[in-house]
């Protein structure tokens, strides 16, 4: 049996000559394991080795009634001592799987007991190779072709991985299987498509795929386990034209780079990104914001050299029907209730459209009968810093607003009026 973590053995009789340990652990490898001698029939005492990386051959300590107590409170936490009488050492584990540290210790004390150690698998005491001492990567970074793996897997302890000009046609399966990635960087190769299966890194927060070949980004992702880890997302410079509307489902972003695309719009409900602090979409081309933009909270907001249109509030585009439909009518009335709705309840295609309500300025709801204006917006209204928007230094930019009513778009024109005179 053989177990990999971190070991710091201290002397107990040193404080007796005035003297410390040194008081940090290295990587090791522990086994537990037979001294076999040549010629003798009879099996030998059963051992426990340590390995490091400056002692490969390893010490060597009996078990049997050698140990004078085990500490195991905090196995749960990947930590035990085992404190022997002969010599007087206390060997401290750390770092340690916490199952495979258990089935360790039980292994041990049974050593200690004398019990028949049969069902325990016992390691053979041999030298340890560097491979098992050293420990994990965790991290990798790839900047040239001829050094990318073809026919190594990615090491399985990877928390970041970083593959760059290496002209990627595709995401490798084999990054798919690091379950423990946190950060992925594809920045600079050729990926058009991404796979679905992306959404199943569950510790994955920080995607970078700048400068890519990417046209769509895949809704299957935005539906994924990166809903509730993905923090920081890099979109920059590929070819995508539009993001689909549950992209607004990844709620924990807080960075978000989409320069240098070819967007037309935003996401329809990118004010749900409620964690939402850094926004980058520069160059695309965006004639103007949605609605839900304004309720965003930033610290850093980015839209230069976007081909904003001019606000024109007096122009509004009339889509009201008067009386409103029994459609809409009960519509604004479900969502003015807050009644829960879903496919089990009502056609899927209703649950769309009610996702999809527009919210007018007086905090209405409404559906397909509305009335539409593009307004201008001081864009330190949602962000603490602003780039400027243009090269002339403004930082006003065109907002799509919706009014439910007659009403309710008279007392914006007469607010809008006034202010215009003043």
């Amino acid at each position: 049996m053989k177990l990999q973590c971190e070991v710091e053995v201290i002397n107990r009789m040193l404080p007796t000559f005035g003297m410390r340990n040194r008081g940090r652990g290295t990587r090791a490898v522990l086994s537990v394991g037979r001294q076999e001698e040549k010629g003798c029939a009879q099996r030998g005492p059963i051992y426990l080795m340590i390995c490091t990386v400056k002692d490969k051959a390893g010490s060597r300590y009996k078990l049997q009634e050698n140990i004078e107590n085990l500490f195991s409170k905090f196995v749960n936490e990947g930590k035990a001592t085992i404190r022997l009488r002969e010599p007087a050492l206390d060997i401290c584990l750390s770092k340690a799987d916490v199952c495979n540290l258990k089935n360790f210790i039980s292994a041990v004390s049974l050593a200690h007991k004398g019990t028949d150690a049969s069902p325990v698998p016992l390691s053979r005491l041999t030298p340890a190779r560097t491979s098992e001492i050293e420990k994990p990567r965790a991290k990798m970074i790839i900047t040239c072709k001829k050094d990318y793996p073809l026919t190594k897997s990615f090491p399985y302890s990877l928390e970041h991985l970083q593959v760059s000009y290496c002209k990627l046609a595709r995401v490798d399966m084999r990054m798919l299987c690091l379950k423990k990635l946190q950060k992925l960087d594809l920045s600079n190769n050729h990926i058009k498509k991404l796979p679905k299966t992306i959404g199943d890194l569950a510790c994955l927060q920080e995607l970078t795929l700048h400068n890519n070949l990417l046209e769509t980004f895949e809704v299957e992702l935005c539906d994924s386990t990166l809903r509730s880890s993905l923090k920081s997302l890099d979109l920059s410079e590929n070819r995508l034209k539009a993001l689909p509307f549950q992209f607004c489902n990844l709620q924990e972003l807080v960075s978000l780079k989409l320069d240098g695309n070819e967007l037309v719009q935003l996401p329809f409900a990118i004010g749900k990104l409620s964690k939402l602090r850094f926004l980058s979409a520069t160059k695309n081309k965006l004639p103007y914001l949605p609605n839900s933009f304004k309720t965003l909270v930033l610290e850093n907001l980015d839209l230069f050299g976007n081909p904003f249109a001019q606000a024109n509030p007096m122009v509004p585009d009339i889509r009201l029907k008067v009386p409103l439909t029994l459609l809409e009518t009960a519509s604004r009335a479900a969502l003015g209730y807050r009644i829960p709705y879903g496919p089990h309840v009502i056609p899927q295609h209703l649950c769309q459209d009610l996702s999809m309500a527009k919210t007018c300025d007086c905090g209405g709801l409404c559906l397909s009968s509305f009335i539409q204006a593009v307004v201008g917006m001081n864009l330190h209204q949602v962000s603490q810093t602003v780039v400027l928007v243009d090269s002339m230094g403004g930082t006003e930019a065109p907002i799509i607003s919706y009014f439910c009513s007659l009403t309710c778009y008279s007392l914006f024109l007469d607010k809008y009026l006034q202010s215009t005179r003043m």
